[in-house]
């Protein structure tokens, strides 16, 4: 029996975002107990908030923006590397000790960062595992299209720069803020669909693995 896993954290007012962005303000505006006709929210964010997908113009001034994205990337089989706690940087030998499977084109990597959301944590955490410049460019090496991991970057804390060129530069698809801590290695089918902003530099995203 297949088993859908939603990996997308809930956006809320509390949810850590990257230090110097806006934090979340989600509230009613309309309340059906105080007379009104509907229910009504609105939200202010940015668009790096939670589980979010960045566009190549976020690092590149000539990158496409989100709409953009070729949305057959986003669908299809995908695989989830387990990378042991002790690892503080996905650099070239973690990736090639990650047994990805051949082929393969979208790899969401579980780090210990996954015990950051359980804990429903606000405060943003900066030791958090990222992947170096030399990971991403065994990534691009190895065909991977979509790349996802479970915190807010893709890259370590104050590198951010070198990491996303590679990948956004050759046009991968980066999903940033996905909550693995309830699914184990394995191969999936992913769902990974941005909201459809335009010419924005990234999006939220409703994340889903289906196992089969």
């Amino acid at each position: 029996m297949r088993k859908i896993f939603d990996i997308s954290v809930t956006i809320t007012n509390s949810i850590p975002v990257w230090p110097g962005d806006p934090s979340v303000k989600l509230e009613r505006v309309s309340k059906i107990e105080d007379g009104a006709n509907a229910n009504v929210s609105q939200i202010s964010m940015s668009v790096h908030t939670g589980t979010h997908m960045d566009a190549p113009y976020h690092f590149l001034q000539d990158g496409y923006t989100i709409e953009a994205v070729p949305l057959e990337i986003l669908i299809g089989p995908a695989q989830v590397v387990r990378v042991p706690d002790y690892v503080d940087v996905i650099d070239a030998q973690v990736i090639k000790a990650a047994a990805i499977v051949p082929n393969i084109e979208r790899v969401l990597f579980k780090t210990r960062n996954s015990q950051f959301w359980p804990a429903k944590n606000s405060d943003f955490q900066t030791g958090f595992v990222g992947i170096n410049e030399e990971g991403a460019k065994a990534l691009v090496d190895l065909g991977i299209r979509l790349v996802g991991i479970d915190y807010l970057s893709i890259a370590p804390y104050h590198k951010s720069r070198p990491t996303h060129e590679v990948l956004l530069g050759h046009q991968l698809a980066v999903l940033e803020g996905c909550d693995l801590s309830q699914v184990e290695a394995g191969m999936y089918v992913i769902y990974a669909l941005p909201t459809k902003l335009g010419g924005s530099d990234g999006a939220p995203v409703r994340a889903v693995l289906i196992s089969e």
